[in-house]
């Protein structure tokens, strides 16, 4: 087990910022088409965070053209070029899957001061 561990160690990234359950954020991720690589911004809320170590992901929920759309990113990616916090949310829960279910404003997440 310790093999295991040593080699998690290794591919843990020290640049991502901490992150929690209703940030808003900007993944800036690295996308390949044919021979080229361009970077794509998603920005959403933090629905969810699951897994420890090397495994951690992150789903991240945004509404496009009135149609929610949810990604879910390994922390620790390599395709990851930037992860940027642009507003902490306040929550009381760990999952925030009830904004499925909401729509316009009450889809909105309560700042943090």
């Amino acid at each position: 087990m310790d093999y295991i561990r040593a080699l998690e160690r290794q591919q843990i990234r020290e640049d991502i910022p901490q992150t929690r359950v209703g940030d808003n954020v900007k993944v800036h991720y690295r996308i390949k088409e044919g021979d080229r690589e361009r970077i794509q911004v998603f920005q959403g809320d933090i629905i969810r965070k699951s897994g420890e170590g090397a495994r951690e992901t992150f789903t991240v929920r945004k509404i496009s053209f009135g149609v929610g759309v949810e990604r879910t990113f390994p922390v620790h990616s390599p395709k990851i070029a930037k992860l940027e916090v642009v507003r902490h949310g306040r929550v009381r829960r760990a999952k925030l899957y009830f904004l499925r279910d909401r729509m316009g404003k009450a889809a909105r997440l309560r700042e943090e001061r």
